[in-house]
C-alpha cells in the first residue's frame, strides 16, 4: 500500500511541476449535460451546475440571486471539478414516485443501486435499506446542503436517515457518485461513494404551493409551502414548508405516522456572494412490520404479523411462554393467573413458536438538523465556503416483549431502547484560482455525544387498563421497571483535505489530492444488569487514523460526443457505535455480546475481555477502488459503460447465532475481500417525449482471507464466500412518454438471488418489482397555477419479495428472524397547486 501512495504522491508532485510551463488553450468546457426527464443522467459535474466564481479566473461569476425564469435551480451546487462518473437525479425523476416517498427511493434508476423497504413509502427506516456497488448505506457518505448525514441505518448512533432530514418535496436534485467520492466531502462513513441531497431555493416572488395525496391503506399525504420572494433590494427571502404523511400496514391497522418541517433563508452578500441557513423538524412515529425468518415464511405464510391491537391473544401467547412446556400450542395456567396460555395456530411448528411476532413493534423518533452557509468571494480568484451545523436526535425503539414479565404481573412488558445523539460541526475551505489551477483546500470537525440504554416498562393485567402503544408515552404504569444496560460515548472526527483540478487542455481535466482522517471515540457501558450480560460490559477508546488517503481523477473529451474518465481512490471507515444487544447489527466492538448462558454455567470470558482483545487487533475499514468509464452523449442517446475494482481491508461484519432474546454477536476482521464489476446504460429519445432507458449492472464480492466466521464454535470458513444482501445482477428498465399534458411512465427492476448466510448457505429468491404512473397537467386556473394530478400503482404485478435483510444481524449458517417482506400492490393518487 505504501508503495501505492507513493506512486500517487509523485504523480501530483510531477503535475503540479507541470502546471508552471503547461498553459489551457481555451476556457473550461461549459456543455451541461443533458436532464432526459425520468432517466438517471451519467456524467462528471459541468459547469451548469457550477459554483459562482467556479469558472476561469477574471470571468465575470454568476448572480447570487438566480434569474426569475431560474427559481428552481438548486443551491450548494457542485463546482466544476470532475470526481468520478456520477449520475444526476433531477426533480423530474424525483415527481415520478408516490408524493411523501422517502427521497432514497428515487435512487432506484441508478445502475448499480439497490432499494427496498417494507411499506411503499419507505417511512419505517427500521425495514428500509440501500445499497450502492456492493457498499450498505452505512458505507456511504451521505450529505444535505453540505451537513453530513453520515450513518443511514436504522437506530444508528452516528447521523441521521435523509427521511428524517428534509422534506421529500423541497429536495431538487441529487448527485451520486458511484466510484470514491471527492476528499473534500464530509463522511467518517464514506467507503463505496456518496449522494449528496439539496434542497431547492426560495422563489424571487411571494407564492406557495399545496399537495394532497391519497392511497391504499388510508394513506395521506398533506404538503404546504409558502415562499416570502424578495423581500428588499439585498434579495433576502425564505421558505417555510410543513408535510404529514399517514398509513396503515397493509396487514395490520398499525400505522405509520409522520410530520415535518422545513424552513430556509437565502440571504445574497453582494454580487457573488450569499449566506444561506437550513433547518429541519420531524417527529415519525412508526409501527414496524414482524420480523421474518425463511421458516416463518414456509411454515405460516408471508401476512404473519404482530399481535396489535389484540393484547389478550398477546397475553395469551405471553402466558404460553410462563406456564407452558413448549410441546403443545396451549395449557391450563395456574389459578388466579388471567387469560389463557395459548399460541396462535401454527406457530408451535416453527423455531421462533412465541417470538414469530409480539404484541407490537416499532419506534418514535425525533430530530432537529440545522445548518448555515457561506460562500463568499474573497477577491476574484478566492473564495471561502463554511458550513456550520447541529443535530439532535432522540429515539425509542420498541416491541412487546413476552419473555419478561411486567412488576404489574402481566406476563409480557414493553421492551424499549433509547438512542440519543448530539452532533455539532463544522467545514470550512478556500478555492484559489490560479492559471489553469483551481487549488481547494479545507477542514472538517464533528464532535458526537451518543448514549444507548434498554429499559422494560409495565403492561396492565388483562382487563385493567390499556395496553402501552410502541410508539410512548411508556411511563402509564409507572416508570421503567427494569434496565438492562446503559451506554455513552464521544466521538470527535477530524478531517483535512488539499485537492487540484489542472485543466491543461481544454477538453482534459486532471483532479488529484488527498485526505487526512483522525477519529476517536471514547466511553461506552455505564450500567450493566449482570442477570442478562454475565460480567463487565465494553468499555474503552478506539481511535482510528490515516494520514494520506489519495484521490487522482481524469476525464478526457477526446472526440464531439465521446469522453473517457478514470478514478482512484483510497478511502477509511472508522468503528461504528452500537451498544450490546443491539438490534442493528452493526459490526462494531462496542455490540460484542456474551449473554449468561441458560444452562448456569460460566462463559470463558466476558463482553469486556473480548472488546480488550479487539482493542489490539482491529484495524479500521480501508478499501483502494479503481473505476473507469465511457459515455457517449448526444440528442437522441446517453450510453455510458464503466468497469470498476475494488481491494477492501478489514472489512468488519457482524456474526450472530441464537436467537433475538439471547443472541451471541460477534465482530469479525475479514482481513481481505476483492470486488468487481461493470454497469452499462443507454438511455434512448428516438422523438421528443419519449425516453427509453435501460440499465445492466454486474457486481462479485467474496472475501479473500481464510478467517472463522464462528462465533463460538466450529470451523466456518469465509473465503470465497459472498457479501450478504447484495444482488450480484440488477437489470433496471424506464419508459415515459409526454404527449401535450399527459405524461406516463413505467419502471421495472429486476433483483438476483441473495446470499442470507454468511456461509451463503441459505439464500433469498431473485424478484422483480414493477410500478407505472400517470400525470396530468390542468394547468391554470384563477389564482391555481399548475394544477396537476398523478396516480401511481406500485408494485404492479403484486409480487412477493424480501425488502429489508440482516436488520438483527446476519446468521453465521441457516436461518435467522432477520429479514422482512416487500409491501404489495398499492394504490395512490395526488393533486397540486401553486398559487
Amino acid at each position: 500500500m505504501r508503495q501505492k501512495m507513493s506512486w500517487t504522491l509523485c504523480a501530483i508532485l510531477a503535475s503540479t511541476a507541470l502546471a508552471n510551463i503547461a498553459r489551457a488553450d481555451a476556457p473550461q468546457d461549459t456543455q451541461a449535460r443533458k436532464a432526459a426527464s425520468g432517466t438517471p443522467q451519467s456524467g462528471t459535474p459541468k459547469s451548469g451546475t457550477a459554483k459562482p466564481g467556479a469558472s476561469k479566473p477574471g470571468a465575470r461569476k454568476a448572480a447570487a440571486t438566480p434569474a426569475p425564469q431560474e427559481e428552481s435551480v438548486a443551491v450548494t451546487a457542485r463546482r466544476n471539478i470532475p470526481h468520478n462518473a456520477e449520475n444526476l437525479v433531477t426533480r423530474a425523476m424525483i415527481e415520478q414516485q408516490v408524493a411523501g416517498t422517502n427521497i432514497l427511493k428515487s435512487l432506484t434508476q441508478v445502475p448499480g443501486v439497490s432499494f427496498s423497504s417494507t411499506d411503499a413509502l419507505g417511512l419505517d427506516t427500521w425495514g428500509a435499506n440501500v445499497y450502492m456497488r456492493g457498499y450498505f448505506m452505512d458505507q456511504l457518505g451521505m450529505s444535505l446542503d453540505g451537513i453530513p448525514l453520515n450513518d443511514q441505518t436504522y437506530g444508528n448512533l452516528n447521523g441521521v436517515n435523509i427521511a428524517n432530514t428534509a422534506i421529500s418535496d423541497d429536495i431538487e436534485r441529487t448527485n451520486v457518485s458511484q466510484g470514491a467520492g471527492a476528499v473534500d466531502i464530509p463522511s467518517n462513513t464514506n467507503l463505496g461513494g456518496t449522494m449528496q441531497f439539496f434542497t431547492g431555493d426560495p422563489k424571487d416572488k411571494f407564492g406557495g404551493k399545496v399537495s394532497q395525496g391519497f392511497g391504499s391503506y388510508a394513506m395521506k399525504h398533506t404538503y404546504v409551502r409558502i415562499d416570502s420572494g424578495q423581500l428588499n433590494p439585498t434579495g433576502t427571502k425564505f421558505f417555510v414548508s410543513y408535510a404529514r404523511n399517514y398509513e396503515e400496514k397493509y396487514d395490520s391497522p398499525s400505522p405509520a405516522f409522520m410530520q415535518q418541517v422545513d424552513a430556509k433563508l437565502v440571504q445574497p452578500l453582494g454580487p457573488n456572494s450569499r449566506m444561506s441557513a437550513f433547518f429541519n423538524w420531524s417527529d415519525a412515529e412508526v409501527w414496524g412490520y414482524a420480523d421474518k425468518s425463511l421458516d416463518i415464511l414456509n411454515t405460516l405464510g408471508w401476512r404473519t404479523e404482530s399481535f396489535y391491537p389484540n393484547y389478550a391473544a398477546a397475553y395469551a401467547a405471553a402466558n404460553w411462554v410462563n406456564y407452558c412446556d413448549g410441546t403443545t400450542p396451549s395449557c391450563a395456567t395456574p389459578p388466579g393467573v388471567r387469560g389463557k396460555a395459548q399460541l396462535p395456530a401454527g406457530w408451535i411448528n416453527t423455531n421462533e413458536q412465541a417470538g414469530v411476532a409480539f404484541y407490537d413493534a416499532g419506534q418514535h423518533t425525533v430530530n432537529y438538523v440545522g445548518g448555515l452557509n457561506f460562500d463568499v468571494a474573497v477577491t476574484d480568484r478566492l473564495r471561502w465556503t463554511s458550513t456550520i451545523y447541529g443535530h439532535s436526535d432522540t429515539e425509542y425503539d420498541t416491541y412487546g416483549d413476552p419473555y419478561q414479565p411486567s412488576a404489574t404481573g402481566a406476563p409480557l412488558s414493553e421492551q424499549v431502547w433509547q438512542p440519543r445523539q448530539e452532533r455539532y460541526g463544522f467545514q470550512t475551505a478556500l478555492e484559489y484560482h490560479i492559471a489553469d489551477h483551481t487549488i481547494h483546500s479545507g477542514v472538517w470537525f464533528e464532535n458526537n455525544n451518543q448514549a444507548y440504554s434498554q429499559f422494560w416498562y409495565n403492561e396492565p393485567l388483562l382487563g385493567q387498563g390499556a395496553p402501552l402503544k410502541t410508539v410512548g408515552p411508556y411511563t402509564t404504569y409507572g416508570p421503567a421497571f427494569m434496565q438492562n444496560y446503559g451506554f455513552q460515548w464521544n466521538t470527535n472526527t477530524f478531517q483535512y483535505h488539499f485537492m487540484d483540478t489542472w485543466r491543461p487542455l481544454r477538453t482534459v481535466a486532471i483532479n488529484y489530492g488527498f485526505k487526512s482522517m483522525l477519529q476517536t471515540t471514547s466511553g461506552g457501558a455505564n450500567y450493566n444488569n449482570e442477570a442478562f450480560n454475565y460480567g463487565p460490559l465494553p468499555n474503552g477508546s478506539m481511535t482510528s487514523s490515516a494520514a494520506f488517503l489519495p484521490h487522482v481523477n481524469l476525464d478526457w473529451r477526446f472526440l464531439p460526443h465521446n469522453e473517457i474518465y478514470f478514478d482512484m481512490a483510497e478511502n477509511m471507515r472508522p468503528y461504528s457505535i452500537a451498544g450490546t444487544g443491539g438490534a442493528s447489527g452493526v459490526a462494531s466492538p462496542w455490540a460484542v455480546s456474551v449473554p449468561t448462558p441458560t444452562d448456569g454455567s460460566t462463559p470463558a470470558q466476558t463482553s469486556q475481555q473480548v472488546f480488550q482483545q479487539l482493542q489490539k487487533t482491529l484495524r479500521p475499514e480501508k478499501d483502494f477502488t479503481y473505476l473507469l468509464g465511457y459515455r457517449y452523449s448526444s440528442r437522441l442517446a446517453v450510453i455510458s459503460l464503466d468497469g470498476y475494482r475494488s481491494d477492501d481491508y478489514h472489512r468488519l461484519i457482524s456474526a450472530s447465532v441464537g436467537d433475538l432474546n439471547n443472541p451471541t454477536s460477534s465482530v469479525i476482521d475479514t482481513q481481505k475481500a476483492g470486488m468487481w464489476g461493470a454497469d452499462a446504460t443507454a438511455t434512448i429519445t428516438p422523438y421528443p417525449g419519449l425516453s427509453i432507458y435501460n440499465s445492466f449492472s454486474y457486481n462479485h464480492f467474496t472475501y479473500g482471507a481464510h478467517v472463522n466466521a464462528c462465533p463460538t464454535e466450529g470451523n466456518c470458513d469465509l473465503y470465497g464466500k459472498k457479501m450478504d444482501a447484495y444482488p450480484s445482477f440488477m437489470y433496471k428498465t424506464n419508459v415515459s412518454y409526454t404527449w401535450h399534458r399527459f405524461t406516463v411512465h413505467f419502471d421495472a427492476n429486476y433483483y438476483s438471488s441473495r446470499p442470507f448466510s454468511v456461509m451463503n448457505d441459505t439464500h433469498v429468491a431473485p424478484y422483480w418489482l414493477a410500478n407505472s404512473g400517470a400525470r396530468y397537467r390542468f394547468g391554470d386556473y384563477s389564482v391555481f397555477k399548475n394544477v396537476t394530478l398523478d396516480f401511481n400503482v406500485y408494485n404492479l404485478f403484486n409480487s412477493k419479495y424480501i425488502a429489508m435483510m440482516g436488520e438483527n444481524g446476519f446468521p453465521v449458517t441457516g436461518d435467522y428472524q432477520s429479514m422482512e417482506r416487500g409491501a404489495v400492490r398499492e394504490f395512490f393518487g395526488n393533486v397540486n397547486t401553486e398559487f
